[in-house]
């Protein structure tokens, strides 16, 4: 197996620069997408579990900055698969890239993905998941406020690989060192991901 060097060097930002987005020019294109998709623009804006509203205009560019780290760590290891994921919106936006462009990565690693907002079911955020073809490994919060069990089985059964969710007895944090989540998780990459 090929030793991981450091990646403290690696810059997870695209290569090419982008002009500042003023507020007024990101609220006339988060206007002009919700239109154009039916959408009013309250609809396109999300919070995060710390209650911050998220515009799309972000997580475009959130997306380019996984994409560089993937380019960056998949050119220095390639015996075995990249896998790409995050915890909560880190996790919906690397499925949302892995969605975007099919061959970035071998395996999509999602812990507590925020399937909707607390409270708010329904308002899915599942349009993408049809399109994720990779082996994916969900870990899940059974009091994970923005998902339900059953919601996101579900919703999982929508990726077209082979899946698998780890569901624990936590909230969305997922208290590792109380539950013991990490090592499930292992053994559930090792079995879907890396074996697959």
């Amino acid at each position: 197996m090929t030793a991981v060097p450091s990646f403290a060097e690696v810059s997870l930002r695209s290569d090419s620069p982008e002009p500042p987005v003023t507020v007024a020019h990101a609220t006339q294109r988060i206007e002009a997408a919700a239109k154009a998709h039916g959408y009013t623009p309250d609809q396109v804006v999300w919070e995060t579990p710390e209650q911050i509203d998220v515009k799309p205009i972000y997580t475009r560019a959130d997306r380019d900055g996984i994409a560089a780290a993937c380019a960056a760590i998949g050119s220095l290891v390639d015996d075995v698969p990249l896998i790409v994921g995050g915890h909560s919106y880190g996790g919906r936006q690397a499925s949302m890239l892995v969605a975007e462009q099919p061959g970035l990565a071998g395996g999509l690693f999602l812990s507590s993905y925020p399937l909707h907002p607390p409270g708010k079911p329904e308002r899915l955020r599942i349009e993408h998941l049809g399109d994720v073809a990779v082996p994916t490994v969900v870990v899940h919060g059974r009091t994970d406020p923005f998902a339900s069990s059953e919601e996101l089985a579900a919703a999982v059964a929508l990726i077209n690989a082979p899946t698998r969710i780890v569901t624990v007895s936590a909230p969305h944090a997922l208290n590792p060192a109380l539950t013991g989540v990490a090592a499930l998780a292992a053994d559930a990459v090792d079995e879907v991901i890396l074996r697959h």
